[in-house]
């Protein structure tokens, strides 16, 4: 009784059931508005055919574009009313303004500090790339940076505890999902012990991520114990269009000098714990040196911007280099702006490679520039594959990613199903040469509408490791040809309705 008693009266029941008579009551009010005369009709449809030119005039996809006008041409007022609430990219004017005067703050502030910028040589093959990452905001590209890739959450999360028991300083914590059990219990008793030393611990997370696997006063609870919180753009029981854009950006800074990012969240199947999906393959990397600055400024400009704080700046940036090859350059890409980082960087990579792209994805929802950038890089003989899960965390989602597969298999791209069970990871490799590791997921939420980061690497010797984890996991996987696929006349179709809702995806 006590369960059932939860499960009813929890703030996600109870934000579901609010949200549902709210939909229903809009479609409800349209629907009576259009029986009770043929003028209330008439506008109505005007007001879909003017949401339509909108959509057109607009500096979206034009995959996605279509997909809407088809939505919306199909079921007018619906359509129109899904694309206002799920489509919108840009966050809560208040939260958007602060962010960006808090990103404003902060460069201001290194001017005023000895602080490496984006005028360190590289190599002409990606001088053009890494200087439009840079030129984007605080992600200038550093030297003096060591870098380990882990490829297992495992293996990662044992590093970052002994990390964390070294602060003497400060912990910044940033992940999309914080979920109760044996990863979270290991890092919450550390991160109570270290505030209560006396260092500055801040924890954020974001509200829609963690809001089904975290327990009621959990926010309360680590406040209490002297650690500073934020819950990043907090669910509302009403339809409000800023809730599309999260924080899916996944941070972990101690002391300004070591860092981590990568796909692993924090619950326990990220460390094959309690996986119902198989083996649960995630990949990140702990950097050392100059490079952890980028970090620790992307998670200060949004700390600040929530907290309405203005953090002095030069009290956490590296304070030693660490010696070593190549040249690492963390960036954040978030739904403020138009500009694409994270998909501009993807099709450099692939338009510039020369022998080889490797690729771990739990999704594929592409559009047409990353199918045709994926497409030619094949045809020029350059090697790409790509890895996607077996075992779906998400049956629609991964019908949606299968639709894909007949252009790319077609054009010489290889695919492979990561049979042991679902695999996480976000990452890029090419030639030897270049790598991305990060949040990123090859969809439309990823690459538009959520607040993202990664790191982009060159040279550095993290990326044999890279490679070596690619070409063991093509060895456990099942390789995807052509003639397996077999789609019949449903399935075909069902997929083509899929993807003309993919941006909901």
């Amino acid at each position: 009784m006590e369960k059932l008693k939860n499960i009813l009266f929890n703030k996600v029941t109870i934000g579901a059931i609010l949200l549902f008579v709210q939909l229903a009551w809009l479609l409800l009010f349209f629907y009576q508005l259009s029986s009770y005369s043929t003028v209330i009709t008439a506008i109505l449809g005007l007001v879909s055919v003017l949401m339509m030119l909108a959509i057109v005039s607009s500096n979206d996809n034009p995959v996605y574009k279509i997909g809407w006008l088809i939505l919306i041409g199909l079921m007018p007022m619906f359509g129109t009313f899904l694309y206002l609430i799920s489509a919108n990219k840009q966050p809560a004017k208040k939260l958007r303004k602060a962010i960006q005067e808090s990103e404003v703050r902060i460069e201001q502030q290194l001017e005023q500090v000895s602080y490496p910028q984006q005028s360190l040589p590289i190599a002409d093959e990606v001088k053009g790339i890494s200087d439009y990452i840079a030129s984007q905001g605080t992600y200038d590209r550093h030297g003096n940076t060591d870098v380990a890739y882990f490829k297992l959450g495992e293996d990662m999360y044992a590093s970052m505890i002994k990390d964390m028991e070294r602060a003497q300083s400060f912990i910044f914590f940033e992940y999309f999902i914080v979920g109760q059990g044996q990863m979270w219990d290991g890092m919450k008793e550390i991160l109570i012990r270290k505030a209560q030393e006396g260092l500055d611990v801040r924890v954020m997370y974001d509200d829609l991520g963690s809001l089904m696997v975290l327990p009621k006063g959990f926010k309360a609870e680590l406040e209490s114990q002297g650690v500073k919180m934020v819950t990043f753009n907090p669910m509302v029981p009403y339809l409000a269009l800023g809730m599309n854009n999260r924080d899916h950006r996944k941070i972990l800074v101690i002391d300004g000098d070591v860092a981590y990012n990568g796909g692993i969240n924090i619950a326990d199947e990220y460390i094959n714990v309690d996986s119902k999906l198989g083996h649960w393959k995630d990949t990140g990397l702990r950097l050392e040196g100059d490079g952890v600055a980028n970090l620790t400024l992307m998670f200060l400009s949004v700390w600040d911007a929530c907290r309405k704080e203005q953090t002095d700046v030069a009290a956490y940036l590296p304070r030693k280099s660490v010696r070593a090859k190549g040249y690492v350059q963390p960036f954040s890409d978030s739904p403020l702006d138009e500009e694409l980082i994270s998909e501009n960087l993807y099709m450099d990579i692939l338009w510039n490679a020369k022998d080889y792209v490797y690729i771990f994805t739990p999704y594929l929802i592409i559009d047409h520039e990353m199918t045709l950038a994926l497409t030619m890089a094949a045809k020029r003989g350059v090697d790409v594959r790509i890895v996607v899960p077996k075992i779906p965390d998400k049956k629609a989602v991964y019908t949606l990613t299968e639709s894909y597969f007949r252009p790319l298999l077609e054009a010489g791209v290889r695919l492979y199903r990561y049979t042991p069970g679902f695999i996480h990871a976000k990452s890029y490799l090419a030639d030897d040469k270049v790598g991305v590791v990060g949040t990123i997921n090859m969809d439309y939420r990823s690459l538009y509408l959520h607040f993202e980061c990664g790191t982009f690497l060159y040279e550095v010797d993290a990326l044999k490791d890279l490679k070596e984890d690619y070409l063991e996991t093509f060895v456990v996987s099942e390789e995807v040809h052509l003639k397996e696929l077999g789609e019949g006349l449903l399935k075909r179709t069902g997929q083509a309705v899929l993807r003309v809702l993919s941006p909901l995806f």
